[in-house]
Parts: C-alpha cells; structure tokens; sequence
C-alpha cells in the first residue's frame, strides 16, 4: 500500500507530532508499504533552520525507509500568532502542489494540531481520487481560543466550520484520546467514522537509564533530588506555576537538595526566564531544546517528571505525550492536568496527580516523593509495568490497520 503523509513537523524536529509520525511511519516501512511523506524544512520551535537544511523550493531524503518531500514554507518562530497563521498556510499550499507530484497513493494522511494541513490532505484526495484520513491531535481552533490567542469572533467561527467540514469529509478521523472522540460525536460526526489510538512511547529509545554522571556533573545537579519539566514553553502550559514552586521550596530546610530543570523553547520561555531572574531562583536552570538522539540523556537527570497544563475545560481532553515517555524511563510523574489523562496516572499509578496551577499542591507533591523513598519506588516500578501497555509500535499498527481497511475500500471499489 502507498500511503501519502502531509505533517508540518517532523525528525530531525523533537515535539510530540514529529516523533509520533516518524515512528508510525517507520514501522509501516518495516511492514512492507510505501510511506511518502511531505513537510517543511525543520525549524520548529525557533523558527530558525536547523543544521544542514535550507528552505527550498524542494528537497528530498530518505528516513529509514520513509521518502521525506521538504518544501518551502514561511518560516516562523512557535510565537505570535499572525505570523505562525502564514506558516501553516504557506505549508497548506506548498504541501498540496507537492502531493500532487507524487505517485498515485491509496490513502492520504493529514495530521494536526492545526487543521490546515489537513486542508491540503482533504484537497489532494479530491484531486487524486483517494481517500483521506484525518489524525486530529488537538481540537484546534478550541485550543487558540482556550489559550487566549484568539477571542470568539465571527473568523473563529468560520474556522469552527472548516473543522467540521473536514472531519465529515475524512473517510476516518483518528483521535489521539477518548475524549476527542466524544466531542466529535456531539458536534455530529459519525461516531462509526472515528477510531481512537492514544500516544505511546518508543521503548527502544526510553528506557531506564542511569543519571549521566557527565551531564550532572556539568549541569551541577549531582547528588540532588531534580524536578524536571521537558517539552514547549507556551501559553497553554502556565509554567509560571513551577517557578512560584520552586520559590516556595527553596525557601524550605528540604530546598537546599532541590533542583528545577525546564528544558525546551517555546512563546512563553523568555518571559519565564525574567520571571527566575526577578524571584532569584538560583534553584531553576533552563535548558534549550536538544538534538532527537539526545533527550533520553536529559530525561536521566529528573528524579520526577512535572506534566502540567493551564487549568481549563479544553485541557482535560487531552494526554500529554511525555506521559508515556515518563513511562517508558520508570520517571514518576506530578500530573498537573486533569481529566481522561489524570484517569491513566491514577489507574496506572504511576504518580501523583494535583490541580492545574495550584503552587501549593504541587509542593505538597513534591516534598512527598522526596520524604517517603516508599513511595517513590512504588510509583517507579509502576511506571516500568506500565509501559509496555503503551509500546509505540502497538500503536502503530492498530493504526496501519486503520489505513489498510480504508485502501481495501479504494481496491474493492468498480
């Protein structure tokens, strides 16, 4: 089977889309298809090439398999958001004339968080006379306006529109959460149309790892308890909370062991850094985004891994990826999210679980898995139990399944 992928990010690029389509997309390859994908040039999230890479017109490589299309894109940082609209619009059109060059696929994959790219998706299935499945990763444009970034207006209205139109246009719609699925069915879509396969984590990357003595070393977090946040510094994620923790700890007998690290780019990351300046958080380092191959490494120095969202309706439908990673690493977790994600933490039990922006119950957290070692190392264990529950490759088929059932309609059709 030919299977054409339109994805705003992918490797060498680490969020949660880039990683989750490239390890799809790989364990396709091995199963014997054909994966095309088409994407940008990296350069997510400062906006800035990353090395080895020029925004061209075209440009091709193979990654394990995969055909990977790069083509041009207005190239903007994950911040303002006029500027970041011409990005994936730039994206839509560019992705579109792409697809439209290569050979004739069985199926068409568009993924979010925005849906503009699933604008080209839907567009190419027209024009190729192939089917289109929507991966919706977020529930966008919900989500800009939950963030602040956008106010109810009668252009967000409209893009509320084009969201429906697509997911009722998608031969299937592959939600990334229960919770997802839901919302769809009541706005109308058929609930038949719609598959759910969470996030997972590759286990041949995450794995228990000693604390890299050389990193620690240098980082000076050697023989301290460290708390760690890895992923975007944006305005969903209300990070203002860690750093009134960190002040809070700090000024405690148990603070002097107590190290924050935040490691990531994002809108919201210079202002934090004022905010650690002004406070005198000597406690919190931050620390920029690093190379795919090196994150395991970084995910060696936490002793526990913080997972938080602003505290908002929209955000107790989703399930931050790092969960799993955390998983995958045997890192217990403080879960400041709350919902069908907060549901695994508890079932698995696999951390603590405390109220988005609450400074105090995040403390309250904190101190507890750093007095009671019982405690931890239960939540440890379970963690490493648990992953396996949720092994990227799994989840990759259950997808593969999902577009092989779409292509055998296309076949079956006269």
């Amino acid at each position: 089977m030919r299977i054409l992928f339109l994805t705003d990010n992918f490797p060498p690029e680490v969020n949660a889309p880039a990683s989750r389509t490239f390890e799809h997309c790989r364990e396709w390859v091995r199963a014997g298809h054909r994966v095309t994908v088409i994407t940008g040039a990296p350069n997510f999230p400062k906006g800035i090439l990353f090395p080895g890479y020029r925004n061209r017109l075209w440009q091709r490589e193979t990654m394990e398999g995969i055909k990977v299309v790069r083509v041009w894109t207005y190239i903007a940082a994950n911040a303002g958001f006029a500027r970041r609209t011409l990005d994936y619009l730039s994206f839509m059109v560019a992705g579109f004339l792409a697809g439209l060059f290569q050979r004739r696929p069985d199926v068409i994959v568009g993924t979010s968080p925005q849906f503009f790219t699933n604008c080209a998706a839907w567009l190419l299935s027209v024009f190729r006379r192939r089917p289109f499945v929507f991966e919706l990763r977020d529930l966008w444009p919900e989500s800009i306006k939950t963030v602040g970034a956008m106010r109810d207006s009668a252009a967000l209205r409209l893009l509320e529109r084009l969201e429906l139109f697509l997911y009722r246009r998608a031969a299937v719609v592959v939600t990334v959460t229960e919770s997802f699925r839901r919302n769809l069915v009541s706005r109308g879509i058929d609930p038949r149309k719609i598959a759910v396969i969470l996030n997972g984590v590759d286990l041949s990357r995450f794995q228990p790892l000693d604390r890299d003595p050389d990193l620690a070393e240098r980082l000076e977090l050697a023989g301290k308890f460290v708390l760690g946040y890895i992923g975007t510094h944006g305005m969903a994620h209300a990070l203002e909370t860690i750093l009134e923790a960190a002040a809070r700890i700090k000024a405690l007998p148990e603070g002097a062991d107590a190290r924050f690290v935040l490691l990531g780019d994002g809108a919201r990351k210079r202002a934090l850094q004022e905010i650690a300046a002004r406070k005198g958080l000597d406690n919190v380092l931050f620390l920029d985004t690093v190379p795919k191959a090196d994150v395991p490494r970084y995910w060696s120095l936490l002793d526990v891994s913080i997972i938080h969202l602003r505290k908002a309706d929209n955000f107790t439908q989703v399930i931050p990826s790092k969960l799993f990673e955390c998983m995958g690493m045997g890192i217990p977790v403080l879960h400041g999210v709350m919902g069908e994600s907060a549901g695994i933490v508890e079932r698995e039990g696999v951390g603590l679980v405390f109220e988005p922006e609450n400074v105090g119950a995040l403390c309250d957290g904190l101190l507890r898995l750093q007095r009671d070692r019982g405690l931890y190392e239960r939540l440890k264990a379970r963690c490493l139990a648990a992953a396996p529950r949720y092994d990227r490759t799994a989840r990759a088929r259950e997808m593969l399944a999902v577009l092989e059932q779409v292509g055998m309609m296309v076949r079956s059709a006269p």
